[in-house]
Parts: C-alpha cells; sequence; structure tokens
C-alpha cells in the first residue's frame, strides 16, 4: 500500500501551499514509509508515500509517460501489468513498476481505460496538457480513497480522510468501481456488472470452475519483490488461501528469491480458538509459522490509535481492527511487507451465521450483493487500514474481480445453507477444494463453522471490551447520545466510547458522514435483520448473536462461560456435519 494525495484548483499555489501539501501528505507516511514524491504543475499537486512491494529501486512516484506530460501517482497493484505492457509496445517505460502502465494507457486510450486494470488500486492522473484530471477506484474498494472540496473551490483526493479533513469544507468516501472526471465534472461507474444490480443468476454450480477461479486469484497475487506471508486464523477462508499459496509457491517466480515455504502469522488471546486451529492447518501446510498473543489490556491500550488509523467508529470493524493493527506490527518487525488475506468470502457465499436464516435463494442473493457492496466501508476498510499502519500491505483474493463474477454467478439455490443436505454455510467453496485424492486441508478444517475474526481471536476479546466500556461511560451519557450524536446515535456503551474517541480526531460533520450505520446482528444489513424478529433484541455485531446458530453462543445460553477454550458440543456439531457432507454427492 501506498499514500496518495492529490490537489487541483488551489488559489493559492505559493511556497507555502506547497509546504502545507507536504505537511499533509506526511499525514499519510505510515502508509509508505519507503520514500515520498511530490509533482506541482502550477495550482496542481500530486503527493505520494510509498511502500515499495514490485520494483523497490526504479518505482518511485508520481509516475509518467514518455514526455512527462501525463502524471499520476497510484495506491495498489495492477496484477495483469505485464500483458497490459504488451498491448502498449510502442510506448517506452521508465520503470519495472506495475502501476506505470496507467499512465501509457490513459495515453493511448483516453479515460476509457480503467476496465483493463486487473488489480487493487485507487489512482490520481493529470493531463498538464490541459491541466484536466480523473480519479478511480478499484471495483470494490480495497484500495481506500476520499474526496474533498475546498471553501477555495480546490478539489482534493487522499488515501486517507486525515490528509483533507482540515483543509476541506466537505470530504465523502470516494465510490468504488468509479471514476471522476474533471472534463465532465462528475463521477461515473466503470465497473457494472450483473450482481450489483442485484440480479438473480442462473449458473449451475461448477466445484472445479470455482477452484481453478480461485487458485488463479492467489496465483497473481504472488507478484512481489518484497518478503510476504500469508494471515493465518485457522477459519476456512484463510487456510484456503495458505493452502493454494503454499501449493502453487514453488511455481512463482518469487519461490527463487525467498523460497518455497511459506510463512503464516496469527493473532490471539492465548488459548485462543483461532491459534489453536492456525497450527493446526500451519503443521498440515508445513509453513514456518509464527504465532502471536496479545492481552485484553494491551488491545484497550490499542484502541485510540486504531480508531485514529481506521478513521471509523463502526463497532464490529475496532473490535476486529484491534488484533489485526497489533498483529501487524509484529510482522513487520520481521521484515515482511506484504501479507495475503481471506477478506470477502463471507460476503460472496453468505458465510455469515445468520444466513442461517435466510428465507429463500433471492434474498440470500441480495444480501451478498449488498454485503459485497459496502465491503469499502468494512472490512476492506479494515484490512487495509489495520495493515497499512504500519506500513504493511494486505492482498484480498476473493476479491478478485474475476473471482467475484464467477463465484456471484452461481445460481444461488446451491449457496443456500441446507443443513438435511450436509451444507453449512459457504458450502459450495469448502466443496469445490474437497479433494480427497490431494487434500487441501484436513476435512475439519474444511468443514470448521465460521468464526467471526473479533470473536475467534478470544471471546474473552468483546466481553473485555464491553466491560471497559462500561466503566467509561454513564448510564446518563447513553440516556442522552441522540443529542450529543443525532446523526448515527451509539445503542450501547461501548460504541458511544469509540464514537467520543473519532469525535476528537476527526469533528467535522462530514468525517462522521463517512461511518455507515443502522442495525445489525452478525455482522448483517439493515434489511437481513428482517429475517428473524428475535434479533431485533439482540442487536449485536459478534458471531454469537445468532442464538441458535453459533455452537459457542448456544453453549453460553447454557451457562457454559469457558469460551476461551474448544466447545464439546461445538466439536461434536462440526464433526457431524463432516459426517454429513461426505455423504454428499
Amino acid at each position: 500500500m501506498c499514500g496518495i494525495l492529490a490537489v487541483f484548483g488551489c488559489v493559492d499555489n505559493s511556497q507555502a501551499k506547497r509546504s502545507r501539501i507536504i505537511e499533509l501528505s506526511r499525514r499519510l507516511r505510515h502508509r509508505g514509509p519507503d520514500w515520498s514524491g511530490l509533482h506541482c504543475h502550477g495550482n496542481c499537486y500530486l503527493a505520494h508515500q510509498r511502500l515499495a512491494i514490485v520494483d523497490p529501486t526504479s518505482g518511485d512516484q508520481p509516475l509518467y509517460n514518455e514526455d512527462k506530460t501525463v502524471v499520476v501517482t497510484v495506491n495498489g497493484e495492477i496484477y495483469n501489468h505485464k500483458e497490459l505492457r504488451q498491448k502498449l509496445k510502442s510506448h517506452q517505460f521508465r520503470t519495472g513498476s506495475d502501476c506505470e502502465v496507467i499512465a501509457h494507457l490513459y495515453e493511448e486510450y483516453g479515460e476509457d481505460f480503467v476496465h483493463m486494470l486487473d488489480g487493487m488500486f485507487s489512482f490520481v492522473l493529470l493531463d498538464t496538457r490541459d491541466n484536466s484530471y480523473i480519479a478511480a477506484r478499484d471495483a470494490v474498494g480495497i484500495t481506500p480513497l476520499y474526496m474533498g472540496w475546498g471553501l477555495d473551490a480546490s478539489v482534493w483526493f487522499a488515501s486517507e480522510m486525515k490528509a483533507l479533513s482540515d483543509d476541506c469544507e466537505r470530504f465523502m468516501s470516494f465510490l468504488p468501481g468509479h471514476i471522476y472526471s474533471s472534463k465532465q465534472g462528475a463521477m461515473r461507474r466503470w465497473y457494472n456488472p450483473p450482481w450489483f444490480s442485484e440480479q438473480i443468476p442462473s449458473t449451475p454450480y461448477d466445484p472445479m470452475v470455482l477452484r481453478k477461479a480461485f487458485e488463479k486469484a492467489v496465483l497473481k497475487r504472488l507478484m512481489t519483490d518484497v518478503p510476504f506471508g500469508v494471515l493465518l486464523s485457522g477459519g476456512l477462508d484463510s487456510s484456503l488461501v495458505a493452502a493454494v499459496a503454499s501449493r502453487f509457491l514453488a511455481e512463482s517466480e518469487v519461490a527463487c528469491q525467498w523460497g518455497s515455504q511459506l510463512h503464516t502469522f496469527c493473532v490471539g488471546l492465548k488459548g485462543s480458538p483461532d491459534l489453536k486451529a492456525a497450527q493446526e492447518v500451519a503443521d498440515y501446510l508445513g509453513t514456518r509459522h509464527h504465532e502471536f498473543h496479545f492481552t485484553v489490556q494491551e488491545g484497550i491500550d490499542a484502541i485510540e490509535e486504531v480508531i485514529y488509523h481506521t478513521e471509523t467508529y463502526d463497532v464490529t470493524t475496532i473490535r476486529a481492527s484491534t488484533p489485526m493493527f497489533l498483529m501487524s506490527r509484529k510482522i513487520k518487525s520481521l521484515g515482511v511487507k506484504m501479507v495475503i488475506s481471506g477478506e470477502g468470502s463471507d460476503e460472496i457465499f453468505g458465510g455469515y451465521l445468520y444466513f442461517h436464516k435466510a428465507p429463500n435463494k433471492e434474498e440470500f442473493h441480495q444480501e451478498t450483493c449488498r454485503k459485497i457492496k459496502a465491503l469499502h466501508l468494512y472490512d476492506c476498510l479494515r484490512a487495509n487500514k489495520s495493515t497499512s499502519a504500519w506500513g504493511l500491505e494486505a492482498r484480498v483474493p476473493f476479491l478478485d474481480k474475476e473471482f467475484i463474477n464467477i463465484a456471484m454467478a452461481i445460481d444461488p439455490e446451491w449457496k443456500m445453507i441446507r443443513p438435511d443436505l450436509g451444507r453449512i454455510e459457504k458450502w459450495v467453496l469448502r466443496n469445490a477444494f474437497d479433494d480427497d485424492q490431494k487434500p487441501y486441508l484436513p476435512k475439519h478444517i474444511l468443514y470448521r463453522q465460521k468464526e467471526q475474526f473479533s470473536d475467534g481471536v478470544g471471546y474473552s476479546w468483546i466481553d473485555g471490551l464491553k466491560d471497559h466500556a462500561n466503566k467509561q461511560v454513564t448510564d446518563a451519557m447513553l440516556i442522552q447520545a441522540s443529542f450529543i450524536y443525532p446523526e448515527n446515535t451509539p445503542t450501547t456503551k461501548e460504541g458511544y466510547y469509540y464514537r467520543t474517541i473519532f469525535e476528537k480526531f476527526f469533528p467535522k460533520n462530514a468525517a462522521r458522514s463517512t461511518v455507515p450505520g443502522g442495525p445489525s446482528v452478525a455482522c448483517s444489513t439493515a434489511k437481513a435483520v428482517e429475517w428473524d424478529a428475535a434479533w431485533s433484541n439482540n442487536l449485536d455485531p459478534s458471531g454469537r448473536a445468532a442464538l441458535g446458530v453459533h455452537a459457542a453462543a448456544y453453549e453460553e445460553s447454557l451457562g457454559d462461560k469457558d469460551t476461551n477454550q474448544p466447545h464439546g458440543s461445538s466439536q461434536k456439531l462440526q464433526e457431524g456435519l463432516v459426517e454429513q457432507a461426505a455423504t454428499v454427492v
């Protein structure tokens, strides 16, 4: 990841303004500690903080076309840059950077080239020949981007809103899959797949097509010139990423440079479910595994930093961001600069436990569509900003554009959770990698029940957060919350506590408006809360809130409070599901 800042149309183009741009760009240096760049052209500025992943020696930004009339600053990775270079043989490239193709594509095709990019990206491009500019963001918003407006009619873009919140009267999260053109003075969608309009697909489920698409998505994310690894929680998604990466690492170009043994990383409270499962997967795959521990108090101590970096007060995001934030610091201390992670699978396949209550395939599919369209406000934001806080890049193969289109084209009847047929959540994904001849994972890992990251690191983590918030926020404060915070009013003491910290860093109304709100249970959208009338009385984003679905929650309701230890009935449920799945043809 990198940090970009661009400003167009400033009234002031003095040395003082240049110094101000440099000062604001420094706020993003955690995202790119390796080098800083700045291009000035009249009243236009493009600044860049670089994290060098591909071509560390010559890929400093901003990047240019041959005569330097086109200037671009990019945050992200373009995985198909070599293929694109073949279409640009008449152009002369100055660097080995994957992002340089953007400048040449614009020169060749004008503004209508963004759909050709395969990767995660947000970029701002200036055409100095007419002082026009464009800004664009990847299909689902894996990399962050904000757009703002100053009182002097200037237009701003930045990777994080902390770089523009002081100087812009208004700012907003830049929409994923969109491009802004100064020539048109408007934003338009460049990415418009069938699932975006929530059309119900009818393509039959083909496990091999799904498997090959995911393997391809992981393989292309092995593009790196620096040390890397995989975030491994021991759940299905991260375990599949690790299994595929370790299987294909020897065939990739990076094996010659970094060896064929994959490094994996896990974080949790001592005795947490994730640590045990991750170690088992690592042993099975033969990875070089790194296990990191944190205490509830260490997590609480980091909350303010987490909120500053993630720029949100969303309860679910903060709960999950904190362990990831702490783990990222440990990973960076080992000299690793890039990790591959499993975000996105639950949204695509309906993996959250509340999907058990989906009344039909139409509502199931529409909810997955809503979840993917909101990823840039939740899991993408968490995965990117928690890691970028320490100059670490996270790549997410489940959110590969081609893979999403294939997975979302499957008739949702196959994705429906049907215990009577042995189909638990994400069955189509589990079944695609259920290979008896050459197993990717042990059966009980392949069919392990869903754990949300904030739960899996140790159930007492969430309980500890709630206890701490209860000590900071009084009953009277919560009663008066609607007067203090009329927009997205916090309904719990934990939510109120996070909001007070957020407001300290980002006091403008524009900032608080970038954070989503509304009722949710176990990470559902507000619409899906309607699936079960009982949920309206139990609005908590933890997976355990889906009472009667999550085995741990069921045991807690019976009085089993030793939640950091494996649950007996949970294990039995898991074993039963594996046995059921084995009987499905």
